[in-house]
């Protein structure tokens, strides 16, 4: 969840913001701090460069979690937690990272360390996560990033 607040602290955007408002405000910060627009300092042109990567990373990771992204891909989602079988996971910062065996990968956000250590330690894992985390927690699919990695 802290990355979902920075993010929006740094676009400027409410939590009610619409993909159409998020690609607004992308657009406007990016010709802001393009770094093209700087021709001779060196060390501003780079802050620039700084400054739309984490414009760009803010962006991709509030449309991934918006609820319009999540209604065109909800067809999709309730097949993979329907069916798909955990293949792993990580936890970092109440950040849970599930992988499946069918190579999809979700992040949920603001999953507290209890809920956690009650889904490594339940008998089944995909049970515990249908019950209790996949509806309950802020999410976005990041097979495609781990694609392009």
């Amino acid at each position: 969840m802290k990355r979902i607040i920075e993010s929006r602290k740094l676009l400027e955007v409410s939590p009610e913001a619409n993909l159409a408002e998020l690609k607004n405000v992308y657009r406007t910060l990016i010709k802001q701090y393009h770094p093209d627009k700087v021709n001779n300092d060196e060390e501003l042109k780079l802050a620039y460069e700084i400054k739309s990567q984490e414009i760009i990373s803010a962006y991709h990771l509030l449309v991934s979690v918006a609820p319009e992204t999540h209604a065109l891909q909800l067809e999709e989602y309730t097949r993979i937690i329907s069916n798909a079988v955990i293949d792993d996971h990580q936890y970092k910062g109440q950040t849970l990272k599930i992988s499946f065996l069918d190579g999809s990968a979700y992040e949920y956000f603001g999953v507290p360390r209890n809920t956690y250590i009650k889904f490594i330690n339940s008998p089944s894992q995909s049970r515990f996560a249908r019950r209790h985390i996949y509806q309950s927690f802020t999410y976005r699919n990041v097979s495609k990033q781990m694609e392009a990695a």
